[in-house]
């Protein structure tokens, strides 16, 4: 069997040696007899699974104590719903920074429960650069910031953290947690759904600070409800277990075998300076991002003449280059570049760029 590059935006990409040791345990998982998925979520076998995913977890981010992390369902876009009904129980109002698609979205559904203050709004210039600090304007009754560090579908991210004073920044970090550290201690939430750099499609993580836990609107569901899911460690129902395991499997492949998030983000860094120089020393190749505000994870680009998409991404599947169409909302190509896209990918990748545009071009 030959595996393939997958430059998917999500589900993404899985390291291979934890594919590989989610397999030899398939059947059978420590001398159990049984596989992970047939186990009771109620198990010995499972608790520990459990705790130690959430430990690596902890130890890969620091995750201060006063901070309760939580393994849910539903997916970033049921956060989009969860987060104004979890903080928003008290007053206030959620204001948002809206820098893409899925900030849109966020907005979009947050409206449903709540009023909404606009802080900052960069779709004038097509979202190809996020606001300016003093470009972002709180409400006086402000109870949260939320932005999205990386708009996957744009290939845009945060290069600053934005400064919010004493009101929490909610972060969708979907698509660029455990890219490289981060201080926790910095934000109140931050969610991700786990299909780019977590794990399998089906989990969401919520690192939420405990003063934050007993904020909800009355309608909140139980099954949406931060406080009922940390009170019952993120087992109030039965939770997607298997998609628990194999993040627990990443965590411990990012702690143990690369060496850490600053190892980690040496890497993306080296891999995205060298597909963004590829298509800066090009003629042929584009990319509408402002420089300070590209995306280390989602590289799009577009051809000098869109006739040739459909060529582009035919021949590159031929050589092995999976999943990379632009999303279907913007057209052109899409690069994503996760922690398990390896090295060899993105130098296969250039290497077939540049010869297409000597053929093409």
């Amino acid at each position: 069997m030959t595996r393939k590059y997958n430059f998917c935006a999500g589900p993404a990409a899985l390291p291979e040696a934890v594919l590989l040791k989610a397999q030899a345990e398939m059947l059978d998982w420590q001398g159990r007899g049984l596989s992970v998925m047939e186990m009771s979520h109620r198990s010995e076998a499972f608790v520990a699974i459990a705790e130690q995913a959430e430990q690596d977890l902890r130890d890969l981010l620091q995750v201060p104590d006063n901070y309760k992390v939580l393994f849910m369902q539903g997916g970033a876009s049921s956060q989009f719903a969860m987060v104004p009904l979890n903080l928003l129980g008290k007053g206030g109002t959620g204001n948002y920074v809206k820098t893409g698609v899925w900030s849109k979205k966020a907005i979009a559904e947050a409206k449903r429960y709540n009023p909404i203050h606009l802080a900052a709004d960069t779709e004038g210039n097509s979202f190809t650069s996020v606001p300016a600090q003093n470009e972002i304007v709180l409400s006086d009754d402000a109870s949260y910031l939320h932005f999205t560090s990386n708009e996957t579908i744009g290939g845009l991210q945060f290069d600053y953290l934005p400064e919010a004073g004493d009101v929490p920044l909610v972060c969708d970090m979907s698509s660029d947690i455990l890219a490289a550290p981060l201080n926790v201690g910095d934000y109140g939430v931050i969610y991700a759904g786990a299909q780019k750099n977590i794990g399998p499609a089906g989990l969401t993580l919520v690192i939420i600070r405990d003063d934050l836990l007993d904020q909800a609107m009355e309608i909140t569901p139980s099954m949406m409800n931060y406080r009922i899911a940390a009170d019952n460690d993120s087992m109030y129902n039965t939770p997607p277990t298997y998609a628990w395991y194999l993040s627990g499997l990443v965590f411990d492949w990012l702690k143990n075998e690369v060496g850490g998030l600053e190892k980690m983000a040496e890497i993306n860094t080296r891999k995205a300076n060298k597909l963004y120089s590829a298509i800066d020393n090009s003629s042929f190749y584009g990319n509408p991002i402002a420089v300070a505000n590209r995306s280390q994870m989602n590289v799009p680009f577009t051809l000098a003449d869109a006739a040739l998409d459909k060529v582009f991404l035919q021949e590159a599947e031929q050589n092995g280059l999976l999943n990379l169409a632009g999303h279907r909302s913007v057209g052109g190509m899409r690069a994503s570049i996760y922690n398990a896209v390896p090295e060899q990918a993105v130098d296969a990748l250039i290497a077939f760029m540049a010869d297409f545009e000597q053929r093409h071009g």
